[in-house]
């Protein structure tokens, strides 16, 4: 259930994130869902490697919208136009 918990976190992120990060965005639906929940995964495991959170927390609301905007970030920095 953690799992599936971090991917509906991350999928409204990544909406969100999409929404706060200037310039073009990636695709469409499918490749902001996908960045936005890549971003919930990433904060997620960096929060616990950190020790922010202990075994079986996810990172939340604002640290997967972190995570996803800094995925977007990354993401124009590679395929720039």
């Amino acid at each position: 259930m953690h799992l599936i918990w971090t991917i509906l976190i991350g999928f409204v992120a990544g909406l969100i994130a999409k929404m706060l990060t200037p310039g073009r965005e990636p695709g469409g639906f499918i490749i902001t869902s996908a960045i936005g929940i890549a971003g919930s995964l990433v904060a997620t495991y960096v929060g616990l490697a950190l020790g922010w959170y202990q075994a079986g927390q996810s990172a939340g609301f604002i640290g997967g919208v972190v995570g996803a905007i800094v995925l977007l970030l990354a993401y124009h920095l590679v395929f720039k136009r």
